[in-house]
């Protein structure tokens, strides 16, 4: 028999060997935990922050049912325990097996399927199932990052786990009025399709979600990112240009690039030195045979006294040479398998894994780097590999501190940024920011910086990363970027290559940070530097990347738009403060700005930078003009300061040294 509790202002139920709470948490939302377990477990999980409400509870025991109203939303639990959410008394969501006019669906009694199902496994742990009604004509949002040209994601399938190129941010945005998180880090899948929404999680203890309704997509954000928190105010010293390309091998290699932009009268705001400056993975140190410490300490005066910031690239991953593997390794701080070979990364060395979920070696890993690379000057950090990359993604098989891959894997990168956030801030560093290949919910209060990974340099991954920052700001993350032009070139002197980079460099303008990266092949014809270094083989460096390498014509073009990017430096830094008050993305959907027009909700391959600007990047090779949507409003061109009528569509020119960019008038 059901049995229900008001537990200070929290709606409790009893049913069977099952316990669900569900409590007031934030404005207009609630949170939902339920579980087979004789104790309701106690993890926070990302819902993080102190929040208030006001939630009420009112229990019908002649009609065995009962609800919590919390602001806009409310949720009821009937006779049989299935939960429905409503805003303002109008339904948006409901668990499968619901109530139709006070009845129970026939077809769901005889498929046996129920909403919250729990599998045991061989732990005390269970594969966990949340099943959802669906309404085939909703659109669906956010999510994280997803290696796809698809914004809405109704229908999609998406794994609930990190790899490279893939971020998972379980927040989804709803056109119907609601938010929901999953708030969990394990691993799993969330299908939304037409029929039912499922959500998975592989091994956990116990249902967990929060879910919020509110007006508009900007309210939802609000209280989403007020529960989980929001990213701090970037320092404008970070706005302008960041210099990267695969590999600077020596620190006469970088200050020529250094040299060479303030020659031009050109501002680096970061140059970045990247991986395999080390000894071996996992010693975090200047390998001295190319970077002796003499000039290792000439530069970085000499950058400082250009105003320019260095980065470091820095791996999760421990070789078993290191000087640090078989120390770490003895103290627990290396994450290991439950079974199979020990050995997680293969990478050029056999290597284990950091295991971040122990504060131990948190601690350790940022007191090496403090002192092999602050304590001389670095100024941050670019934490790559940060999913971790691994020998193959099998979670089930990694174990950390806190439990398996499959139980909290996803929550990683955001422990390896909080390590260097915490000892940055211990060491006065407030203000620095640091690159990540991944992120989890609530990675952005830790001043983390994603970028897309790996990802191909053609015009069909320049979509997809279009796609994927509107998606990121959506779930949360406002602090975003890519490499311009993609990762991986085959050829760097390919006119159809420098077109794909002009494209990008011109999007790039509008991101949060303009960051040009990226291996520029052939590797095979680099030269050397002695035995060691092949050139294109064990330490290989790609070729130029900066943006006098390709041509004058492209330089012409990458100068235009940096003077552009510096001018709206204030702009992007009114953007950043008012991330830090309300957790709005700087990267906006179409619909985020104009949510009550329809067509916005249509549109996924232009956005809003900010409420000021509409860009629309040209995303095809040889395309020189572009059709895109004005709402409603006069829209001034950034291209010719033509005035234009918006609520229609438009087709605008577009040659190779435009992008369509238009501003409110």
């Amino acid at each position: 028999m059901i049995r229900f509790y008001n537990e200070n202002s929290s709606l409790k139920m009893r049913l069977r060997d099952e316990t669900l709470i569900i409590e007031g948490w934030g404005k207009n939302a609630l949170r939902v935990r339920a579980t087979r377990r004789a104790e309701m477990p106690a993890h926070a999980h990302a819902l993080t922050e102190s929040v208030e409400h006001n939630a009420t509870v009112r229990i019908d025991t002649e009609a065995k049912c009962a609800e919590i109203v919390n602001g806009r939303i409310k949720a009821t639990v009937n006779h049989v325990g299935i939960i429905c959410f409503y805003r303002d008394d109008k339904l948006i969501l409901q668990e499968y097996y619901s109530c139709y006019g006070g009845s129970i669906r026939k077809e769901s009694i005889c498929y046996k399927i129920i909403a919250r199902e729990y599998k045991g496994i061989s732990s005390d742990d269970f594969k966990i199932t949340v099943r959802f009604e669906s309404d085939p004509s909703e659109k669906l949002y956010g999510m994280g990052q997803y290696q796809m040209p698809i914004l809405d994601l109704k229908g999609c399938t998406l794994p609930l786990e990190q790899r490279n190129s893939q971020v998972s941010v379980p927040f989804v945005i709803s056109d119907k009025g609601y938010g929901m998180l999953w708030n969990n880090p394990a691993t799993g899948e969330v299908q939304f399709g037409k029929n039912i929404t499922k959500w998975v999680s592989t091994e956990s203890d116990m249902v967990d979600y929060w879910i919020c309704a509110d007006e508009t997509p900007a309210d939802l954000v609000r209280n989403y990112t007020e529960c989980v928190g929001r990213a701090p105010v970037m320092s404008k010293d970070y706005l302008g240009l960041w210099q990267c390309k695969l590999r600077y091998r020596t620190p006469d290699e970088v200050l020529e690039v250094a040299r060479k932009y303030k020659e031009l009268g050109i501002h680096l705001d970061v140059i970045v030195i990247d991986f395999f400056h080390w000894t071996v993975q996992g010693d975090w140190k200047f390998d001295t045979k190319y970077w002796e410490p003499e000039k290792v300490k000439a530069m970085l005066d000499e950058l400082h006294g250009m105003g320019t910031k260095v980065m470091v690239s820095v791996w999760p991953s421990v070789d078993k040479r290191s000087e640090n593997y078989y120390k770490m390794e003895q103290q627990g701080l290396i994450s290991y398998t439950d079974y199979g070979s020990q050995q997680t990364y293969d990478y050029q060395g056999d290597c284990g894994t950091v295991d971040f979920f122990n504060p131990e070696a948190q601690q350790f890993v940022w007191e090496t780097c403090k002192k092999n690379y602050r304590d001389l000057g670095v100024d941050l950090f670019w934490l790559d590999n940060s999913e971790p990359d691994s020998v193959a993604y099998d979670f089930e098989v990694f174990r950390y501190h806190t439990g398996r891959g499959s139980k909290v894997g996803c929550e990683y990168p955001k422990l390896y940024l909080k390590a260097f956030y915490d000892g940055q801030n211990a060491n006065g560093d407030t203000d620095a920011v640091n690159l990540i290949r991944s992120a989890w919910v609530g990675s952005q209060k830790y001043r983390g910086l994603v970028w897309t990974g790996d990802v191909q340099s053609n015009f069909e991954s320049f979509k997809d990363q279009v796609i994927a920052g509107q998606s990121m700001g959506l779930a949360g993350i406002p602090w975003w970027t890519t490499d311009i032009g993609g990762f991986m070139t085959e050829d760097s002197s390919d006119p159809d290559f420098i077109e794909l980079l002009i494209r990008w460099y011109q999007f790039g303008v509008f991101c949060p940070v303009f960051r040009m990266h990226g291996n520029r092949g052939p590797d095979w014809d680099i030269p050397a530097l002695d035995d060691r270094d092949f050139g294109g083989g064990y330490l290989y460096t790609g070729h130029p990347n900066e943006i006098w390498s390709y041509g004058d014509e492209c330089f012409n073009i990458m100068k235009k738009y940096l003077d552009l990017r510096i001018s709206l430096k204030d702009y992007i830094a009114s953007l950043m403060e008012e991330t830090a008050k309300t957790g709005a993305p700087l990267i906006r959907t179409m619909f985020y700005e104009f949510p009550d027009d329809k067509q916005c909700w249509e549109l996924p391959e232009q956005f809003m930078f900010g409420s000021d600007y509409l860009v629309a990047p040209i995303l095809q090779l040889g395309a020189r003009e572009r059709t895109l949507y004005l709402p409603a409003g006069k829209w001034q061109s950034l291209s010719d300061n033509s005035i234009i009528d918006g609520g229609r569509f438009v087709t605008v020119p577009a040659p190779l040294d435009t992008i369509p960019v238009f501003r409110k008038a």
